[in-house]
């Protein structure tokens, strides 16, 4: 096969390598516009995983850059005047020009055609030419911006500004990130050694920062002086250099763009490298990405029957990998574009936040790493809130205090509806549901959204807070949880607005009653779907109404026994309905500006406020996103919605997301609401609840831990076991958990066996 490389990058070269690997008869040419022994960045970093792939592939050129790797074992954080160190990481660091250097040489050796200082002729020459063409000519590829209509590239620019330099400074000893407040603003550094002399220095601040100093307007040597006043004394009076030669002026500083294509190839042409796609540099895996695709693009073209084939082969295998290592690169470069939120945060938690910040490394996968570190970190998590010095446990099960209610941890049973009220009235279905969980360990257990009146229920079989007999049954499970658990219960009370008047859950989900439907009212006329009644649009004395029913229930709720109320603020709802501009068309005092929707939902809190008592607690749930873009509720909008929730006197926002509108298009994944949670805490100063996919303990543990939420919210798991927490202590080694006396015998067992599969897989 005759084949041309587009780029000399780590992906050009490694390929062609990998090519004359599995068939010595190929023609490779590699063609590159500058020198060999040019490059514009410093060092290079590759995982311990990485390095296998390697080896596998090519021992000999594997061996060649391990022979001059800098190895690092910790990573240091630099913040507040602390240094905190931890260790277990495993990495690797390289200088791109020696890479570059080995990879030539092996090249060669293997009679690669390396042509430098050549500038490449259009695209369509060396498809004529050539039986493959690969394109890895970097992130500003001409040939993916040429062929951009079949490619169809995705190209996201971010927030901050980079620039990458380096230094004789020693960082031997940890990968080092650094952060310094200036008069203009934060400023920080990704530092780590990549030879014996030299290590890479990434300064990178934000797009106002860097506006506020003035770079845009400096030469390069002035940049880079600036920066060397910054971090002078973490410099050890070494000098920044640079080597982006090429580059005068501010274009020394740059925007990570974040590229992604729809389709990697188009006839004999195909994108490999940072051409096809990019990883932010905050987690180390644009080397690995070349590699890994170059091995995977060689295999299959020797597999396959053709060259379609092989490229299909290619994509697929390559396109997964490429999404997970890009999404954890989106939550890392996100962290960093948001740092500012977590510059307040102890040491001690700050460092845990930027550790567990790309979501790959987990709770107890830092206990793996670094398990002194671990628990020393878990140890000021459990006190800082009055919890006991010893026994030391994971963050989930620390205490926590709202007003005057004390939780015995941090696990909350989500509201799940159950479809199983009569006449708005709680069962023994309802009695059983509710103690079992209570039994099961969560510190708080949450009621389904519990309505004002029999026509603000969302079926008939939902239940309610309007009538003696409501009052009553909900007395008895109140009398049940607090007479036989050590959990606190809380009820959301809310109202279905334009989602009402429908069928139950396990028949068809919002879909209008098939006789007997009630009438429904909302913010503004708009049905939930075209297939829904249209609602009434609410005038002032149906706001008054239902304001009194809230006030009602909310009564109710005190005398029934219930430690804690929500107001239902979400998933379009009545509340909701006023909230979200996707509900709410009103061009009154009630519609348009935020200021405007807010006022009759802030106007209800209020009156529930006045009637709870003033020891108890308060939340608001609240739908943080409406996943419909600027035309909906936005994360930042939902900041501002929080705090006027929290100056109305909430004491902690329940975090949801979307449920307003049926032109909703989340993006589902692990933990995927949390990043809601983390923003609204940490920006509007109010204590939230996480919802969404949380299904593990490491997963509560790493979000309490980080400071993205004060409470964990667990539904449908606790759906498949109502014992959930007690068996995530028994699995993750918790021996402290209080179970219920006449389940002792079941603890004992539960225990062994956890601890048995702990043993078996160590020994694997």
């Amino acid at each position: 096969m005759h084949v041309a490389c587009i780029g000399g990058g780590p992906a050009g070269l490694y390929f062609a390598i990998s090519m004359k690997l599995r068939d010595p008869a190929h023609e490779v040419s590699v063609i590159e516009r500058n020198k060999g022994d040019d490059t514009f960045g410093w060092g290079v970093v590759l995982s311990d995983d990485a390095l296998e792939n390697l080896t596998t592939n090519d021992p000999k050129s594997a061996e060649a850059i391990r022979a001059n790797f800098a190895y690092w074992d910790d990573i240091a954080v630099v913040h507040d005047g602390v240094r905190t160190v931890s260790g277990g990481h495993g990495f690797a660091g390289i200088g791109r020009k020696k890479m570059l250097i080995l990879l030539q040489d092996r090249a060669r050796e293997l009679g690669v055609d390396l042509q430098y200082e050549t500038e490449a002729r259009p695209i369509a020459e060396y498809q004529a030419e050539y039986d493959l063409v690969v394109a890895c000519d970097g992130l500003n590829s001409r040939v993916r911006s040429d062929m951009a209509e079949h490619f169809k590239p995705d190209v996201d620019v971010r927030e901050c500004k980079f620039i990458w330099l380096g230094t004789h400074q020693k960082f031997d000893d940890a990968f080092t990130f650094i952060f310094e407040k200036t008069e203009h603003g934060w400023v920080w550094v990704h530092a780590y050694q990549f030879d014996e002399d030299t290590a890479t220095v990434i300064v990178e601040c934000s797009q106002e920062t860097w506006d506020a100093f003035g770079f845009e307007h400096m030469s390069k040597e002035e940049s880079v002086a600036t920066c060397e006043r910054i971090f002078a004394d973490h410099l050890g009076g070494h000098a920044l250099m640079s080597n982006a030669n090429h580059l005068r002026g501010s274009a020394v500083w740059i925007n990570f763009p974040r590229v992604l294509c729809e389709k990697w190839h188009h006839e004999n042409v195909v994108l490999m490298g940072d051409a096809a796609a990019t990883a932010h540099f905050s987690i180390g895996s644009g080397s690995r990405l070349a590699f890994d695709s170059a091995i995977s693009m060689a295999t299959f073209l020797h597999s396959e029957p053709d060259l379609e084939q092989a490229f299909v082969r290619y994509q697929d295998e390559r396109r997964l990998d490429v999404l997970r290592l890009q999404s954890a690169a989106r939550n890392s470069l996100e962290w960093f574009e948001q740092v500012e939120r977590y510059l307040d945060m102890d040491p001690v938690q700050f460092n845990y936040s930027l550790l567990t910040r790309s979501q790959r490394i987990s709770h107890e996968n830092l206990r793996l790493r670094d398990a002194e570190w671990l628990k020393s970190a878990e140890g000021w998590f459990q006190t800082r809130t009055g919890g006991a010095a010893e026994p030391i446990r994971a963050p989930m099960f620390a205490p926590y205090r709202l007003r005057d209610m004390d939780l015995q941890n941090r696990i909350v049973v989500s509201p799940m509806a159950q479809y199983k009220a009569v006449d708005g009235a709680p069962t023994d279905w309802h009695l059983v549901h509710y103690g079992e969980r209570a039994k099961g360990g969560a510190g708080l257990v949450y009621t389904e959204m519990t309505c004002v009146s029999a026509e603000g229920r969302i079926t008939p079989g939902c239940p309610g807070l309007y009538a003696p007999e409501h009052e009553a049954a909900w007395t008895r499970l109140t009398n049940y949880v607090h007479d036989h658990t050590p959990a606190k219960i809380c009820c959301q009370i809310g109202h279905s607005g334009r989602k009402g008047s429908t069928q139950l859950g396990w028949e068809t989900m919002d879909a209008p009653l098939k006789g007997g439907n009630w009438e429904v009212m909302s913010a503004s006329a708009l049905p939930w779907s075209d297939n829904n009644a249209t609602p009434r649009e609410m005038n002032r004395d149906d706001m008054d109404q239902v304001r009194d029913q809230f006030v009602a229930a909310a009564e109710m709720a005190n005398r029934a026994g219930f430690d804690m109320i929500e107001l239902h603020a979400a998933h379009g709802y009545l509340i909701s309905s006023f909230i979200s501009p996707v509900s709410n068309v009103r061009t009154d005092d009630y519609g348009r500006s935020l200021e405007n929707r807010m006022r009759y939902p802030l106007e209800v809190f209020a009156a529930m406020r006045a009637v709870w008592p003033v020891t108890k607690p308060m939340s608001v749930r609240i739908s943080a996103n409406d996943w419909v873009g600027e035309a909906g509720v936005t994360p930042e909008e939902a900041v501002e919605i929080a705090r006027l929730f929290r100056s109305a006197g909430a004491d902690i926002i329940d975090v949801s997301a979307g449920q307003t509108t049926t032109e909703a298009q989340p993006v589902y994944g692990r933990m995927f609401q949390t990043p809601f949670s983390d923003r609204i805490r940490n920006e509007a100063g109010i204590a939230t609840m996480a919802v969404g996919n949380i299904y593990e303990a490491d997963h509560a543990n790493s979000i309490l831990m980080a400071g993205r939420a004060d409470l964990i919210c667990v539904g449908r798991p606790h759906l498949a076991d109502p014992y959930w927490t007690l068996h995530e202590a028994a699995r993750i080694g918790d021996r402290h958990a209080d179970w219920p006396l006449p389940y002792l015998a079941g603890r004992d067992q539960a225990w062994r066996l956890a601890d048995r599969e702990a043993e078996a897989e160590i020994r694997a």
